[in-house]
């Protein structure tokens, strides 16, 4: 399908002698304001609407509220909206050849103003609302599971024990840093990084919005007098501890995302094990993953209910990430229009490697 809004290289008249002096330029003719506007809507991706859509809902609950950070949030949440549509006008806009550095740029810029908006709920949170759900969470898991693991492995509280799944929660960040460096800095793979990263972008923008919706501090706080054990540890324990006070949101409890993100990176890593390197780590991934589970509850920090809905959360957005990256590479196909990603260098690389028999014959 072609169409002159739409597709990079339209049909050209037969070209003559006196055509191939002109300059390229002069061939296209410049497309009207209407005519742009269509073809960057069309050039959107499903990603950037839904980044969209979270950072509106961030600067909407930021102006609706009233809380002392009000006026801090809404400029956080305003910048940051700011910023994601002059990327994507430069990046969706732009016609011509993009290269190296739009592929960065678009990058950086997806994952960028996600994970910076994780740190400004540390603001937004408490202007949106000052209600804590911990009691209705607490009494829910109550009555659906009649206990709540936190309360239960108070008995096994030792240092060592506590250093030991310190040591697992904070490698939630290594995890990060190893799975989403890479897509941004190396991967050509686009199909597979446009799956990664919608997955990555539902998992955080479905699980902040819901901080909004159901606010919590955790066991630690709201059943502290019910521990009889101190948790207690070393050199994890204290980066933990300093996390949390200094960068944590303080009220993101309901869902787990420490939860669903290491479990999104198991489901993706063993989706793709026949690719490398997910063929060697998905069960080193699995493994961590299990551990950082047990820690949020083990460590305080959530509710039996908080990680069952990381864990939904997770599973669903592998399975709707993979569903929407599929129909938006033949969507954008189909309408003669760039990839979600552009590749870092050459041509996409693809998401099945031939087999070594099959390069011979």
């Amino acid at each position: 399908m072609s169409h002159p809004y739409l597709d990079p290289s339209p049909s050209l008249p037969s070209v003559t002698a006196r055509t191939l002096t002109t300059s390229p330029s002069s061939l296209t003719p410049p497309l009207s304001l209407s005519g742009w506007i269509l073809r960057f809507l069309y050039n959107m991706a499903f990603q950037d609407w839904l980044i969209t859509c979270y950072l509106s809902i961030l600067l909407i609950a930021s102006i609706l509220g009233t809380g002392s950070h009000r006026a801090v949030s809404i400029r956080h949440a305003a910048l940051d909206l700011v910023s994601l549509w002059l990327g994507l006008i430069f990046i969706r806009g732009l016609s011509g050849q993009k290269g190296r550095s739009h592929a960065l740029i678009y990058r950086l810029l997806i994952f960028g103003v996600v994970f910076l908006s994780y740190f400004q709920l540390r603001d937004i949170l408490p202007t949106v609302t000052s209600h804590a759900a911990d009691g209705d969470i607490f009494a829910l898991d109550m009555k659906l599971f009649h206990m709540e693991p936190t309360l239960l492995w108070d008995r096994f509280i030792t240092p060592s024990t506590t250093e030991w799944f310190a040591f697992f929660y904070f490698s939630h960040f290594l995890l990060l840093a190893t799975h989403i460096l890479p897509f941004v800095f190396v991967s050509n793979r686009t199909s597979l990084l446009t799956h990664f990263s919608l997955g990555v972008c539902l998992v955080f923008c479905i699980g902040h919005v819901l901080y909004l919706v159901v606010p919590g501090y955790g066991p630690y706080r709201y059943l502290a007098d019910y521990f009889t054990h101190p948790l207690e540890g070393g050199l994890f324990w204290k980066l933990v501890q300093s996390a949390v006070s200094t960068g944590g949101a303080q009220k993101d409890i309901f869902p787990s995302v420490h939860t669903a993100a290491p479990l999104f990176f198991t489901l993706f890593s063993f989706q793709y094990r026949h690719l490398h390197p997910f063929k060697y780590t998905w069960l080193i991934v699995a493994f961590f993953t299990t551990q950082i589970i047990i820690a949020t509850m083990f460590l305080r920090w959530h509710y039996l209910i908080d990680i069952l809905a990381g864990i939904l959360l997770a599973t669903i957005s592998n399975a709707l990430a993979k569903w929407i990256s599929q129909w938006e590479e033949k969507r954008r196909k189909h309408l003669g229009l760039q990839s979600v990603f552009i590749p870092l260098h050459g041509l996409p690389l693809p998401l099945h490697q031939p087999s070594l028999s099959a390069t011979h014959e």
